[in-house]
């Protein structure tokens, strides 16, 4: 009785603050994300657990396409504020200000942290038509691009490919790491040695230039402009 008297509360709640209601359908959403993966959320399925019905559900996501891309927006939003924090500044910060080793080491934590939803927001980014519209590739990409125009930087850095290929491993690191790993303990461990080899990476990368004379050459040669 008590139960049912508490539900109804809820709902009453909820025509009052539709905000609130999308914010539970959310967080539903993120919830089956985690658990189920892209192919396991339906609008339905979402609303029930919200506790909502299925017509305000729908009311606010026509679609599960609606609804991931939200989700994917809420996990640009925390990433951006877990990696780069403040939006208002981040973007002003001049580059060679950068922490390098804290950025990456805040991305690796946040990957092993919501593995689930960040293969979700990453699959989502990868396949937009607009990439740029998502305020947390837009800052990880341009970061690259202003670096690659300082004096820190080797030539011909291909900003874009290299933010594609730093990410996915990213967030494909936690499906071996929890596979490995019991323990957060574990866990942490495993994403501090992503972040220790990505850093020698950029730093060093894996081959003697000087004993590879000719590859070096088509590396280093300078790519054609992209239209």
């Amino acid at each position: 009785m008590a139960d049912n008297q508490n539900a109804r509360e809820r709902r009453a709640r909820r025509k009052r603050d539709p905000e609130g209601t999308r914010e539970a359908i959310l967080e539903a959403a993120r919830e089956v994300l985690a658990q189920d993966g892209k192919e396991g959320l339906s609008v339905a399925q979402v609303a029930q657990r919200a506790g909502v019905n299925r017509g305000t559900a729908y009311q606010h996501f026509q679609t599960r396409e609606q609804l991931i891309e939200a989700t994917a927006t809420w996990v640009s939003e925390k990433l951006y504020k877990a990696v780069f924090g403040d939006q208002a500044t981040a973007a002003d910060q001049p580059v060679e200000n950068i922490n390098v080793e804290s950025v990456n080491g805040h991305l690796a934590e946040f990957a092993m942290e919501n593995p689930a939803l960040g293969r979700v927001w990453l699959l989502e980014v990868l396949s937009s038509r607009r990439p740029a519209n998502d305020p947390f590739w837009r800052q990880y990409e341009s970061n690259f691009e202003r670096f690659a125009a300082t004096e820190l930087a080797q030539s011909n850095i291909d900003a874009e490919v290299l933010s594609v290929l730093i990410l996915a491993g990213t967030f494909i690191w936690p499906v071996w790491a929890r596979a490995h790993a019991r323990t957060a303990k574990e866990r942490q461990q495993m994403a501090d040695r992503f972040t220790r080899e990505i850093l020698r990476l950029c730093l060093h990368g894996t081959m003697r230039p000087e004993k590879y004379s000719e590859l070096d050459a088509r590396v280093t040669r300078k790519p054609p402009k992209r239209t």
